[in-house]
């Protein structure tokens, strides 16, 4: 990059001009945002009718009918994808998560539903973790107060084939056990879903801001009963806020094992983060603006502290600017409508 001191000087330089305008602020701009930018997660459970996630505000738990309804809108809107998050019923949650790997899961019925309804027009992704699934809420198989690294990664390559047969276009490992990028791949090729691609969670922080999530999904609870195992959080799995240069080794691995596209998580408070997996990388970086972070915007300007659709716009518009090339967020369709209506 050129030397600052070299491209001018004030008064002859005055870089305010390039800002008088709204049509030359635009012209100008260095990131730029499109409804093709976004990731819409959705919320999928097994009843007839919505029913609001309390800490969410403006988010459902929807029917498989309300999902269809919501995927015919973000094809309107220009969204390229959805992100598929089932509500698992308490009676089919089991310690060993068995129903994930359910071809007749809510998940697999539901992608099933999108597909015949939409075909290739809309993007699907689904989660591969065992968290919706098992008893304690953990994403993984626990057993005496650990996380079973291998005999987990068994069962999500099971899940991972599942879900691509039922029609998933991306699997996306959100589980964060070592080796199982590779090993999914290798279950989908020999199930013979080598078109199916791999998002991999790759750089999973064991946030504070994932609580709005685990009300939605119901794992919260589970997670509170995990304590009486030995293992009340997912810090022996998940990466420690305090790390970079070890998100760095992760991405490398997962993509040596043949992920097609990383994620970093949550996105707000790993921007730097996101910088250097671009940097460094190149590989198409996508990040997750997570449930704390949609319900902290939500609830300042609930209380008129802010400006909620403006902050919502330039919380996006930041990660994109730090390399993400796409982003999961819950504003994701008013973003998208904002955007559409310029």
């Amino acid at each position: 990059m050129s030397d600052p001191q070299q491209l001018g000087a004030f008064p002859t330089t005055r870089l305010r001009r390039l800002r008088r305008h709204d049509w030359l602020r635009r012209a100008v701009a260095e990131t730029v945002l499109t409804p093709a930018d976004l990731i819409w997660p959705i919320f999928v459970h097994d009843h007839e009718a919505a029913l609001p996630v309390p800490s969410m505000p403006g988010v459902e738990r929807l029917p498989v009918e309300g999902v269809l309804r919501a995927a015919e809108e973000a094809i309107r809107l220009g969204i390229p994808a959805l992100a598929i998050f089932p509500v698992v019923e308490p009676a089919l949650k089991s310690d060993d998560g068995a129903h994930a790997c359910d071809a007749e899961n809510l998940a697999c019925r539901t992608v099933r539903a999108i597909g015949q309804r939409f075909g290739d027009a809309l993007g699907i992704i689904c989660d591969v973790a065992l968290d919706p699934y098992t008893t304690h809420g953990h994403d993984g198989l626990l057993a005496d107060g650990q996380i079973q690294n291998d005999e987990t990664v068994a069962v999500l390559c099971r899940q991972a084939v599942v879900l691509a047969e039922a029609g998933c276009h991306v699997v996306a490992p959100s589980d964060m056990m070592d080796g199982r990028v590779g090993a999914i791949r290798e279950s989908l090729d020999e199930a013979g879903r080598d078109d199916v691609a791999i998002l991999s969670y790759a750089a999973k922080y064991a946030s504070a801001f994932y609580g709005p999530f685990r009300d939605a999904v119901g794992s919260a609870a589970a997670l509170g009963t995990a304590a009486g195992q030995g293992l009340a959080d997912k810090k022996t799995y998940q990466m420690n806020p305090a790390n970079a240069a070890e998100a760095l080794r992760e991405v490398a691995l997962d993509i040596t094992e043949g992920a097609d596209m990383v994620m970093v998580k949550p996105a707000g408070t790993a921007l730097d983060v996101i910088q250097r997996v671009k940097t460094t990388f190149g590989l198409p970086t996508f990040a997750y603006q997570v449930s704390g972070e949609y319900a902290m915007i939500h609830a300042a300007a609930d209380n008129g502290w802010l400006d909620g659709e403006a902050a919502a716009l330039e919380s996006i518009l930041v990660i994109k600017r730090a390399g993400a090339d796409c982003v999961l967020t819950y504003f994701a369709p008013e973003l998208a409508r904002r955007l559409g209506e310029r």
